[in-house]
């Protein structure tokens, strides 16, 4: 169905996928799996062409949609994506949300979008929400809401990128559930996530991505039980990751600390470091981001390693460029970089623009 030819994509900073070969066939479900940065979202991004390839080819049912002049229109025919922010339009309600790709793509009648819609609303258990507005509805019916969105348009593919990672806790099952029940449709279905056991449970490939490259691949159980190269089996056996994402000024800022010290405390990270992570979270949070202009969204992922102690915090933001050396709040500042070994900026032209990555001390 799909085949990834030499797949290359750079970026001012430098590659990010460094030349990636690949086949999805009808019917799969793969999940990829890797560190953060290590180019899992720009691999499916690519794939549907919301991101421009440096080199190499990607072809759909034997048309090759990389090549320049292609009208890439018509990849929303076959390729569907659910991101991990939603992308709801707030101002309609979550029928209109749903309804309206459908009358200006794929070119249906009302009545015919407002059938669609609601037979899929009820598939994700919420035709009561129908009239409501994104603003009234939970992280994960948002999510939900996106995912009927997406099925809306008929697409032989679907790609979710991290499509729990935005969520409470709490929120996180409803949203697996209704994947879960995708993967009983037979569509193809391609799924980057940190959730390794829910990528095992769902998944029949496994791709393992280390710095812009697929490093090893297979079945979840080669993967997950028996990896053959060091860095997979370093990343199954030693990683452990936490993901927040704070989309609203209103944001529980003490519930996401709570969140960070149960994870520090899961995995056991010394009481040192523990406390470094809550004091870059607090600064860089209330004292630098939070009070910045503009629509709010930030990710925050944090990676410890149990291997060799390293603890590493990637922060994604929108907006326009910004570097958080140039805060006004040098006080803030000041005390992150006393907790912090190394701190790198980058500005990218993904969603999520700014990329802060700091390895706490």
């Amino acid at each position: 169905m799909i085949e990834i030819v030499d797949l290359k994509k750079s970026y001012e900073i430098g590659p990010v996928l460094k030349g990636i070969d690949f086949t999805i066939n009808d019917g799969d479900i793969i999940s990829i799996i890797g560190g953060s940065g290590c180019g899992k979202s720009t691999f499916i991004r690519c794939i549907n062409m919301l991101e421009k390839p440096s080199g190499g080819k990607i072809i759909l049912d034997g048309e090759e949609i990389s090549k320049p002049g292609y009208d890439l229109s018509q990849i929303s025919h076959k390729i569907g994506m659910v991101f991990q922010s939603f992308n709801l339009f707030n101002h309609m309600t979550v029928l209109e949300n749903i309804m309206l790709p459908q009358i200006n793509t794929l070119k249906v009648t009302k009545q015919e979008a407002y059938d669609k819609a609601m037979s899929l609303l009820y598939l994700v258990n919420l035709s009561s929400k129908a009239f409501c507005y994104p603003s009234e509805l939970s992280g994960g019916q948002k999510q939900r809401i996106a995912i009927a969105r997406t099925l809306a348009m008929n697409p032989e593919v679907i790609l979710f990128d991290e499509p729990t990672s935005a969520l409470d806790p709490t929120m996180v099952n409803e949203v697996k559930s209704v994947i879960r029940n995708l993967t009983k449709t037979g569509k193809t279905m391609i799924i980057v996530t940190h959730d390794m056991d829910f990528a095992k449970s769902i998944s029949s490939k496994i791709l393992y991505m280390d710095e812009g490259t697929i490093y090893e691949q297979g079945t979840p159980e080669e993967i997950f039980e028996h990896p053959k190269k060091e860095k997979t089996k370093q990343f199954i056996h030693k990683m452990k990751i936490l993901d927040l994402m704070i989309d609203s000024r209103e944001f529980d800022f003490y519930g996401g600390s709570t969140t960070i010290d149960e994870y520090c405390h899961k995995n056991q990270i010394p009481y040192t470091k523990a406390y470094h992570l809550q004091s870059v979270f607090e600064e860089l949070c209330l004292g630098i981001l939070l009070p910045e202009p503009g629509e709010l969204n930030i990710n925050f992922n944090i990676e410890y390693y149990q291997s060799n102690g390293e603890l590493k915090m990637t922060v994604l933001y929108g907006g326009d460029r910004f570097d958080i050396h140039d805060t006004k709040n040098k006080l803030s500042l000041s005390i992150i970089e006393g907790f912090v070994n190394s701190m790198k900026y980058d500005y990218t032209d993904q969603e999520l623009a700014n990329r802060l990555v700091m390895e706490i001390k």
